[in-house]
């Protein structure tokens, strides 16, 4: 009889040694590696690979795809493009308690209040805790079914009967453990065989598969950066927890746009969409404080009005303050050494902050023009005109340059009754350096 072959794995991370080591190579932790029997591959596992037949001509393949279904969610469906696609995987992730689950348990309600079946698998919750969360957010089909475990073989077993159902949502992809990986689980080795079982088993069926997905402090989904390149979708949920709103943004998708977004509103049942999110995060703006200025910003295909803010006060420190919050801090410091270099501002003696209303994050490269003229408006005490609107990118020369977008956002700033539009050259039209637009809005040059 073969000799059992042994193996050393890291009890912090998981990390795999032939041998033992004093420090694994994995994670940098000392005396953390454990002899174990090395794990046996899968029955039957070789024969199916082996029996598999050989590449054929994709002309010649048959292209039948089962049709996708809609969510119950619209806003959802246009997201991710084609609604819930049989066979699909899904990846969500975003921070502790920012609404993963609620959202994702409105989800399988909707799928089963439209007579299809759906499967919570929980390996976090009780099913006493998932009824009552059910039934705090009023979803009592008897198409939605629920398991608690933490084990990945119960959710493939899901997806592998002959009449799976339409929807299968494992919560979360970190507590399942597989037994076909040595580790704990959320270890790198575990939630790699687990991902990859559970994606194997949906590629069988008609099921569509969402997992979520915990995060690191970093904001990035914990475990192997393979587990993105594995699903064929991958959806980030972001928000301020001190804030009613939440955005659902596509990072990658197979089968539709990966520049979409959703924002929804907490509330007391639960996660609604906004459907017209144009001025959802202007709030109650106060047009005569100076400091304050509209981006028309474009996430996704959709522009939408926000207020920068700005406060550029004297400082008393030898080195002045610099925070933004919901504006990238180096974004902010490069706006700044621009407006000195090019405008001949004595900002280097001032105190600066900058936030986005809402506790709206953005990546807009068309934010800049607006930051810029908040910035402005804050230094000289002057507030820009009650109905002015902003976008444009600056370069370090400190002119103007176009972004994406400009046709949508011209349309959404005259249906939303803005002007004057400030924006890049096109046309005929625009501004094209910081000086004339430090001109044009407050009579400086």
């Amino acid at each position: 009889m073969a000799k059992a072959r042994s193996v050393h794995v890291c009890s912090a991370c998981g990390a795999v040694s032939p041998r033992w080591r004093g420090q694994c190579e994995g994670c940098g932790a000392w005396n953390t590696l454990e002899q174990r029997e090395a794990p046996r591959a899968a029955p039957g596992r070789s024969a199916r690979i082996l029996g598999e037949t050989g590449p054929v001509p994709l002309a010649g393949y048959s292209q039948e795809q089962l049709p996708p279904s809609p969510s119950g969610i619209p806003e959802l469906d246009r997201v991710l493009g084609q609604g819930l696609l049989p066979g699909a995987a899904v990846l969500l992730g975003g921070e502790p308690g920012i609404g993963k689950s609620t959202l994702l348990l409105q989800l399988a309600g909707q799928v089963a209040a439209s007579g299809r079946r759906a499967v919570y698998v929980s390996g976090e919750e009780s099913l006493g805790q998932l009824a009552a969360r059910a039934a705090r957010l009023g979803l009592s089909s008897p198409d939605l079914l629920a398991l608690s475990t933490t084990s990945a073989a119960g959710a493939v077993d899901i997806l592998g009967v002959g009449d799976a159902p339409a929807l299968v949502v494992v919560d979360s992809v970190q507590t399942m453990a597989s037994s076909l990986a040595d580790g704990v689980p959320g270890s790198p080795a575990q939630v790699r065989a687990v991902a990859s079982e559970l994606v194997e088993a949906v590629k069988k069926g008609p099921a569509t598969l969402i997992l979520v997905g915990h995060v690191t402090k970093e904001g990035l989904i914990a475990g192997p950066k393979i587990l993105e390149h594995m699903v064929d979708t991958v959806l980030y949920l972001e928000g301020d927890r001190q804030h009613f709103y939440r955005i659902l943004r596509v990072f990658k998708n197979r089968f539709g746009p990966t520049d979409e977004l959703m924002v929804l509103e907490m509330q007391g049942d639960g996660l609604s969409p906004v459907p017209d999110p144009s001025t959802y995060f202007l709030g109650e703006r106060d047009e005569s404080a100076s400091g304050s200025a509209v981006v028309l910003a474009l996430e996704g295909k959709r522009p939408f009005a926000v207020e920068v803010q700005a406060l550029a006060s004297r400082s008393y420190l030898a080195v002045p303050r610099r925070t933004a919050l919901g504006v990238d801090l180096n974004r902010l410091n490069l706006m700044l050494a621009v407006l000195e270099k090019r405008l001949g501002l004595a900002l280097g003696q001032s105190d600066i902050y900058a936030k986005t209303g809402g506790g709206l994050k953005l990546t807009d490269p068309g934010l800049d023009l607006g930051l810029v003229a908040a910035v402005l408006s804050s230094f000289y005490d002057r507030p820009p005109p009650p109905r002015a609107v902003f976008w444009g990118e600056v370069d370090l020369s400190g002119r103007i340059r176009p972004v994406a977008g400009l046709d949508a956002r011209l349309k959404q700033a005259r249906r939303l009754g803005y002007e004057p539009i400030f924006h890049p050259p096109a046309e005929g039209r625009g501004i094209a350096t910081l000086k004339d637009f430090q001109k044009a809005l407050f009579g400086q040059a």
